[in-house]
């Protein structure tokens, strides 16, 4: 991917050379030229305005360099900028097309490192590394070059003797450093993991009185964090040492021969001081060999992270084209579906009809596979065998983003973004108006808990609607669905954290609903069998396998578990009120 988007930024990656080549040539200029006016000094032969012209000339090279320094920056890291900004979007895409599967094998703080710390490694490489390292070894050549070439080849080849040293260091740094590098981008996900799970539990550890050992937890990870971090820089600094060393030799040698080359008369002491000064140049190249080095270490390092989640295959194919018409039947044919691990299918066998515009209640004990058939209608599980069908196509023949838009889904536990009540109600309408707003919340039996609110409808709800109680969550996510246009609403025990009361409101309003709309289709998957009462057939899960099924007088002449289960729950209600 680096290849192809330098490439495509070709312009930009050319313009950064061409004035890094500006800047290599006037770089190497300078000490020579300074030569030339140290000879005409020794030698009297500029005075007055001759040597003022030497020195503007100088001048005006030093301020040509500074301008062209702030053009390669800007046009470099434009372009890099831009391939963050890039794979974070490949990386958030790639998310959001994979399936639950995926996240139950992930980490959130690594994927969230990953989007960080690792593309900003990335980032660096693909900017300020290419390009550093195309100044430092151009700068490299040129300068080796006037110091052997145009003062003396015995005094260039004698400075240059400690060099081979110093590229010896430079690959044992480097060995090192990748190995720091993919321990620090590691340890800073373990970090980022304990900071999220501890945010979003953040309640729970302190009914449960365990802050204190969350905290001694995140520290531990910070320290190890912190020392992965500084291990990593150490190695990185080793780079200046081995730099200054072999630079600190190479002066000692050149003077020791230049000083004997002058004292023969073989080259002039302008020349030595242009070599001294060429030598003093060479910090930038090895400087830059160093931070280039280590840029790309760390880019390699953070890229071997990254690349197998970019490249990871989608649990659930995404290969749909069809679309189902708007009054869609939704079917299932031998519905069979097992967990990974598990001895005994969650769902078996599964057979039911779904016509527009009617409503179907689906009822059960704990884990009889309620909501595995939520999961597999939402496609965030694919069946064992046989089908779920919309309009006569099966699901995978629907696009992912079409078959969810076909769906509003009320989960029993929802979420709620950061931002005000009115805006995680129009979620998925966002051009809706107040009124049409308010006519949602009315419908979902919580307009007046909205009212009550600071700032009403533009309260900002907090972290996953922190500031609210589950009930009213519950029920702002059940106005954002009835607010959507979607053609099947489906309430998987959405009112379960709501009083009798406030789902008695919720009821009739969804009964007035259905009677407006009449083209809209409901499933509701609920414990509380006063939620499914008014459904046009309910049916009865116990270990994945359909035992009843039927209206809700049906049932109840049934005698069977429904009946039980509908007597146990009148009696408790009538407990509740007294």
């Amino acid at each position: 991917m680096l290849a192809a988007f330098v490439r495509e930024h070709w312009h930009a990656y050319a313009s950064a050379a061409a004035m890094l080549s500006c800047i290599a040539a006037l770089t190497v200029w300078i000490p020579r030229q300074v030569g030339h006016v140290v000879d005409a000094l020794v030698a009297g032969g500029l005075k007055g305005p001759a040597l003022i012209e030497q020195l503007a000339l100088l001048v005006a090279a030093g301020l040509v360099i500074y301008l062209l320094r702030v053009g390669w920056r800007l046009a470099l890291f434009r372009a890099a900028f831009k391939l963050g900004a890039r794979l974070r979007t490949r990386l958030f895409a790639r998310l959001a097309l994979q399936g639950p599967a995926y996240f139950q094998q992930q980490r959130t703080g690594d994927l969230m490192a990953l989007a960080t710390n690792d593309i900003d490694a990335v980032e660096q490489a693909a900017g300020e590394a290419m390009l550093a390292g195309f100044d430092g070894t151009q700068t490299l050549v040129l300068v080796l070059a006037m110091m052997t070439l145009a003062i003396d080849w015995r005094l260039g080849l004698a400075a240059l003797v400690p060099f081979p040293l110093m590229a010896l260091a430079f690959w044992w740094i480097s060995k090192h450093l990748h190995e720091a590098a993919q321990d620090s981008l590691s340890r800073f996900g373990d970090l980022n993991q304990q900071v999220q799970e501890s945010l979003a539990g953040v309640r729970t550890l302190r009914a449960l009185g365990l802050v204190g050992r969350s905290q001694q937890r995140f520290g531990e990870l910070a320290g190890n964090a912190a020392e992965a971090a500084f291990r990593s820089q150490r190695w990185e600094a080793a780079y200046e040492p081995a730099v200054g060393m072999t630079l600190g030799a190479a002066t000692a040698i050149a003077l020791a021969v230049g000083g004997w080359l002058v004292a023969q008369r073989e080259i002039s002491i302008g020349q030595l001081t242009a070599f001294t000064m060429y030598l003093g140049q060479l910090i930038w190249p090895m400087f830059a060999a160093g931070w280039v080095l280590a840029l790309l270490e760390r880019g390699r390092a953070a890229w071997a992270r990254l690349a197998p989640v970019l490249d990871a295959p989608l649990t659930l194919a995404d290969n749909g084209h069809a679309a189902p018409p708007p009054r869609a039947e939704l079917r299932a044919e031998g519905l069979t579906f097992t967990f990974p691990g598990a001895k005994r299918p969650a769902l078996e066998g599964l057979d039911l009809t779904l016509r527009p515009g009617r409503t179907l209640g689906i009822v059960g004990a704990t884990g009889a596979g309620k909501s595995t058939f939520v999961r597999l209608l939402l496609r965030q599980a694919e069946p064992d065998a046989g089908r779920l069908t919309l309009g006569g196509l099966p699901l995978p023949e629907l696009p992912l983003a079409t078959l969810r838009a076909h769906i509003a889904w009320v989960p029993q536990e929802p979420f709620l973004f950061s931002a005000s009540v009115a805006e995680n109600i129009a979620l998925a309408r966002p051009a809706a108006t107040p009124a049409e707003i308010e006519a949602a919340a009315r419908l979902a039996a919580v307009h007046d808990d909205i009212v009550r609110l600071p700032s009403g409808y533009a309260t900002e709800v907090g972290e996953r609607g922190v500031t609210l109680s589950g009930g009213q969550r519950q029920r702002v996510a059940i106005a954002r669905a009835l607010l959507s246009d979607a053609p099947l609403l489906v309430l998987d025990d959405a009112l379960s954290a709501v009083d009798t009361g406030t789902e008695t409101d919720i009821l009739d309003h969804l009964r007035e609903l259905r009677a407006a709309r009449p083209d809209r289709s409901v499933i509701v998957v609920a414990h509380r069998l006063s939620a499914v009462m008014d459904a046009d057939e309910v049916i009865v899960l116990k270990q994945g396998h359909v035992v009843e099924r039927g209206t809700h007088a049906e049932l109840l002449r049934l005698g069977g578990w429904y009946a039980v289960q509908w007597r146990y729950q009148q009696i408790e209600a009538s407990l509740e009120a007294e």
